[in-house]
């Protein structure tokens, strides 16, 4: 293991504007990158954005007994609770998933869309209940983005568990005609069963579901042929259900990204946001790039992973806590502001500078009932 994870904490805007409202000959900007510096160290680093209404705390304060001004600044961020790192569930989000709910008793078939890079943190809790006995085709999008052997060794993961899965590049339409390939058996199975019951042949509904921004808008536009339902690399661009027919044999619903109302599992919610399947609003960068540091550690290319990033910034990283990385980026590339390091650090991944990989692993599941 090549880095360390240091104690990290959010702490309310309030709060640092009680730290900057102190009666003291001493005043710190908290709408800038600031650093108080004792003995020749930071005490402690912070950084605000003025949307952002949060703040990042690096380290935990350690004031020198000799400083009545750190000492207080002390007392007033330590008693201040952790909150989530994740939390996002847009007002459009309920009433769509609702609707999708009533919906899903007139449809025939699921094509359930996550993101290849973390299938299992991309898994709707509740879209099995929902489904019940319906067929469900796993797509699996972003398939450029990951290497051949993690593709292949979760294609076998899941079809050891039933699940049929296609992998796609929506962006590209790679893939795509593997879908219409599992639409269409689904589709000869249930109007060899109408005819034999002396009712007429009828398209075959399905409806496409998963996560915001894991590329299913993309996926139907390539399905049709033609640009129908909005797209965009951001989450949140679908906001209402809407049916599109293709050809005469598949009738397809778009509905809205959906996410689990409570993000309780909040390694799941930090992937989410290391990929963009999940909005800006709900993270602090910062905190997200360390968090992805730290995941690469992890995985069994960590190393030549870790290397990649060395390159990139310049800077070595044995020895560094994960935090202390960024804040070094933030210091040599971004004027010492670390929320534009960590959205530079998260958009290097997005767009392969580190390389195409996956930040879940099939054996991490292996006792997993659910998937």
């Amino acid at each position: 293991c090549r880095m360390s994870c240091a104690d990290t904490r959010l702490v309310c805007h309030s709060e640092m504007m009680n730290i900057n409202s102190l009666n003291t000959k001493h005043m710190y900007n908290t709408c800038d990158t600031s650093r108080i510096h004792q003995s020749g160290r930071n005490v402690v680093t912070w950084a605000k954005r003025p949307n952002r209404g949060k703040s990042l705390l690096q380290r935990t304060v350690r004031a020198p007994e000799d400083d009545p001004l750190l000492k207080e600044i002390e007392q007033k961020i330590n008693p201040v609770e952790a909150v989530r790192m994740v939390q996002w569930y847009p007002g459009h989000i309920a009433k769509a998933e609702q609707e999708l709910k009533e919906q899903l008793r007139a449809v025939d078939m699921v094509l359930e869309v996550r993101d290849g890079r973390i299938p299992m943190s991309t898994r709707h809790p509740s879209i099995p209940k929902w489904v019940g006995s319906k067929p469900r085709v796993m797509v699996l999008n972003r398939r450029d983005m990951v290497s051949d052997d993690e593709a292949k060794a979760w294609s076998a993961f899941f079809k050891e568990r039933g699940h049929s899965v296609s992998w796609t590049n929506a962006n590209k339409g790679d893939g795509v005609a593997s879908v219409v390939k599992h639409a269409l058996q689904v589709s000869e199975k249930m109007n060899a069963k109408r005819t034999s019951r002396g009712l007429r042949p009828r398209p075959v509904r399905a409806v496409v579901v998963g996560f915001p921004n894991v590329g299913k808008s993309a996926l139907i536009n390539r399905l049709l042929g033609r640009r129908m339902a909005d797209s965009a690399p951001r989450p949140g661009v679908t906001r209402s259900l809407r049916w599109m027919r293709i050809g005469g044999e598949l009738d397809l619903l778009d509905a809205p990204g959906i996410i689990p109302m409570s993000l309780k599992n909040q390694n799941a919610a930090q992937k989410l946001a290391m990929c963009n399947d999940i909005g800006e609003a709900s993270y602090v960068a910062s905190m997200v790039a360390a968090a992805l540091l730290a995941t690469f550690d992890t995985l069994p290319d960590g190393d030549r992973i870790l290397n990649k990033v060395e390159k990139r910034y310049g800077i070595p990283i044995d020895g560094c806590t994960v935090e202390d990385y960024v804040l070094a980026v933030a210091e040599k590339h971004f004027n010492d502001e670390p929320e534009r390091a960590g959205q530079r650090l998260l958009r290097d991944f997005r767009s392969l500078e580190f390389g195409r990989l996956c930040l879940e692993l099939p054996e991490d599941f292996e006792k997993s009932k659910h998937c």
